[in-house]
């Protein structure tokens, strides 16, 4: 008898248990019940934003500044095609540029100053110098992701042809494309790069 009672409080604490987990995740709105936060389209895109900054800038911190104006080009490595490539500097800074020309028509930033091309402010040159210039770079691609909604996402910004949910997307996919790039670089002067570090090579 007391193993069946015992059972049976158990049983009670369950589905006690079980309803309150039901009532939580159907709370009304305004309610002080907790509840799990749901993803929201600005959200998920700040969270890929933030993935591919962390990418980006352990790379440029992790080669030497001595490093920076390195190209695959000066290897000299027979049949290559690696004439006029970028350094690994303008890669930085070409994501960086990329990242204003993409993210500000969803803000309404102005762009900054001597960023003429894809290739960014020729003042822009020491390795602290192109790390602000990126940090504030992805710094607007967190504005244009809160500026995301529901209403708005699938909406084109004044002088664009695309949507803003392309324009913040495409942000990310063009960085991880020369994060990759850098990847090599860093490889080519003997450098692991930080994200395959402690894993098996």
């Amino acid at each position: 008898m007391k193993n069946f009672r015992s059972l049976l409080f158990a049983a009670l604490l369950t589905l006690g248990s079980c309803a309150l987990g039901q009532s939580t995740m159907n709370a009304a709105p305004g309610s002080t019940t907790q509840t799990h936060p749901v993803p929201m389209i600005a959200s998920v895109i700040d969270g890929e934003i933030s993935n591919i900054e962390k990418q980006i800038l352990e790379v440029a911190d992790a080669l030497p500044a001595s490093k920076y104006n390195f190209s695959p080009e000066s290897l000299n490595i027979p049949g290559d095609d690696f004439k006029g490539v970028r350094t690994f500097a303008a890669q930085l800074k070409h994501v960086a540029a990329s990242n204003y020309f993409l993210w500000s028509p969803l803000t309404g930033d102005k762009l900054p100053e001597g960023l003429q091309d894809g290739n960014g402010p020729e003042n822009v040159k020491t390795k602290a110098e192109i790390i602000q210039f990126l940090k504030d770079s992805f710094a607007l691609g967190h504005k244009a992701a809160a500026a995301l909604t529901v209403e708005n996402v699938l909406q084109s910004p004044a002088g664009s042809k695309s949507t803003r949910l392309h324009l913040a997307e495409f942000g990310v996919a063009h960085a991880f494309d020369h994060y990759g790039q850098m990847v090599e670089y860093l490889r080519m002067n003997g450098i692991v790069p930080p994200a395959s570090r402690g894993k098996p090579e």
